[in-house]
């Protein structure tokens, strides 16, 4: 008797295997800046199947560990992680994931380059792709919001050089906020000028060995509500390394992300500077929410691309019922719409990371600032749902191989989970837009942008998915009209649905802006295939059925 053994899917270099990546680079890039940078990310698509992915695995099966106490019984919280999560932090310093960004070396199309970067590091870093979000968030915060005696500070936060690079945790997450970062209860006290000590209790605090943490506290007597926090600095560790008075109470025992160390603190006096001035800290701290929620989206991005090359790859090798899987057509339409999926989250990703770049270097209209704003939690929030729907249509792709766990498979569906969590759920990333739509009347700036762009597009076989896109757009005005009257309630329950419609629709664009530059049979296909379906399901959906949800949850 013969015995069979599966052969498991294999990546190639990932800068290589992505007709995507390429191509946008190509279409979106200088072509001087596009020769100078290539070959950088075609080693970086090689080490993130050489060496950053044996890393990755390294710091999966070795998580962090939390020792309260030396052997003396001093308290010293120490939290202890595998070389392998200190290398990846070594080599995101030397390939510049968070340096890129900051050396503006090709303007605003830098910020094209760091997450292109990001994008081939992340899905192989075991999650350090969240410290780099934070670090990235910070850096930017205080290039925005900090003066001189900070400078030092950011110097770290941008270096290339390991020995002096640092990152910098988050922590706005406590018991009785969450979400509602506006319920803060962090105390800060004032020592001596912009020296304060805080009082209170974070309850998930990511990347907790990190050199400084950004947080929220509200300045003893100042107001309840948001406008009452401010933001701080802190500098975790004294010069022999001990923690400035922060007390770990446990580490979390997570779904995903179990490399990434996450914990519980309490800060008993925990000296802090003050950062751009007392109050209005939600206001201020946008700056890196802003930066953290791109990660997010693009990490989302670089997730899917990682399923969608696995399970593609598998297709080639698993045979079943007498042919390659590749061959069953229902199973090639389902690896055709998960690449769908993929190849419109990417557009909406980097759409957002063009806009950033030029935000950041001054080169964007006061029309491009306010669809950067109303346009990142649309990107985030769409692309995290889509990342879990891919990953888990991933794994069922690999039948029951999909769900053993040391097939690795399952890991692409706990980790893609966090995706919809950190930085904003999707109820409320959706409101988040909602109120970008009230403060600037953007909708229309994107109903006016998103035509535009459409009445660039060639013609030609192009010509009816441009008239389905524009019937879209019109369906999302009349329904955002139609809300508007309706009252606060009805706008809110639909949010939801609101900003995936955009979400389908801004992406749409993207598609039909690609074929058109790229006259390319395969992005043209893809275009054809994405605007020949419903872009805006949800919003009669939800108008129909808003008293409904109302009549189920109080029966």
């Amino acid at each position: 008797m013969s015995e069979f053994f599966q052969d498991p899917p294999r990546l190639g270099n990932q800068y290589d295997d992505d007709a995507l990546l390429r191509a946008y680079l190509r279409w979106r890039l200088p072509a001087n800046m596009h020769a100078e940078i290539e070959p950088e990310l075609r080693r970086l698509g090689h080490r993130a199947v050489t060496d950053i992915f044996a890393l990755g695995e390294l710091a999966e099966a070795s998580p962090p560990r939390h020792v309260p106490y030396d052997a003396w019984g001093r308290r010293v919280d120490r939290i202890e992680t595998s070389d392998a999560w200190r290398e990846l932090d070594c080599i995101a310093a030397t390939e510049g994931i968070v340096a890129t960004s900051y050396e503006r070396a090709h303007g605003a199309h830098s910020r094209i380059d760091q997450f292109a970067r990001l994008y081939l590091f992340a899905p192989s870093s075991a999650l350090y792709s969240c410290p780099l979000a934070m670090t990235d968030g910070a850096a930017r915060f205080l290039e925005v919001h900090g003066d001189e005696s900070l400078q030092p500070v950011l110097a770290h936060l941008i270096s290339r050089d390991p020995n002096e690079f640092w990152t910098s945790g988050q922590w706005m997450t406590e018991r009785t906020g969450g979400s509602d970062v506006g319920s803060t209860s962090t105390i800060a006290r004032c020592e001596e000028g912009d020296t304060y000590s805080l009082h209170g209790s974070k309850w998930f605090t990511s990347a907790t060995t990190s050199q400084v943490a950004m947080t929220l506290a509200r300045i003893e007597g100042a107001p309840a509500g948001s406008h009452g926090l401010s933001v701080f600095l802190i500098k975790l560790r004294d010069g022999d390394g001990m923690l400035r008075n922060i007390r770990i109470e446990r580490l979390k025992d997570k779904l995903g992300t179990r490399a990434l160390p996450t914990a519980e603190l309490t800060l008993q006096g925990t000296p802090a500077q003050l950062v751009g001035g007392t109050g209005d800290g939600i206001r201020k701290i946008a700056t890196l929410f802003n930066v953290t929620r791109v990660y997010n989206a693009v990490a989302a991005v670089a997730g899917m691309r990682r399923a969608v090359a696995l399970a593609s790859d598998y297709a080639r090798r698993r045979r079943a019922f007498g042919k390659s899987l590749i061959e069953h057509p229902l199973h090639l339409e389902t690896l055709a719409e998960m690449q769908l999926e993929l190849r419109a989250a990417f557009l909406l990703a980097f759409r957002v990371v063009e806009l950033l770049g030029k935000e950041e270097c001054g080169d964007a209209t006061e029309s491009e600032l306010r669809l950067l704003r109303f346009l990142i939690p649309v990107a985030k929030l769409y692309t995290a749902k889509q990342a879990i729907a891919v990953a888990s249509e991933t794994l069922e792709a690999f039948g029951g191989a999909g769900y053993v766990e040391d097939s690795g498979i399952p890991r692409l569906l706990r980790d893609a989970q966090v995706l919809s969590i950190w930085e904003g759920t999707t109820n409320i990333l959706s409101l988040d837009a909602l109120r970008a739509m009230e403060r600037n009347d953007v909708l229309a700036e994107w109903t006016s942008d998103v035509r535009r762009r459409l009445g660039g597009v060639k013609a030609g076989t192009l010509s009816s998915c441009t008239e389905q896109t524009l019937s879209a757009v019109q369906r999302i005005e009349q329904y955002a009209a139609r809300s508007v009257g309706a009252g606060s309630e009805f706008q809110q329950a639909g949010a939801r649905g609101f900003t995936f419609a955009v979400a389908r629709t801004e992406a749409a664009t993207l598609f039909l802006e690609h074929a058109s530059a790229q006259v390319d049979h395969v992005a043209a296909t893809a275009a054809g295939r994405w605007c020949g379906r419903d872009l805006t399901p949800l919003l009669e959906a939800d108008a129909k059925h808003r008293a409904g949800s109302v009549a189920l949850e109080n029966g």
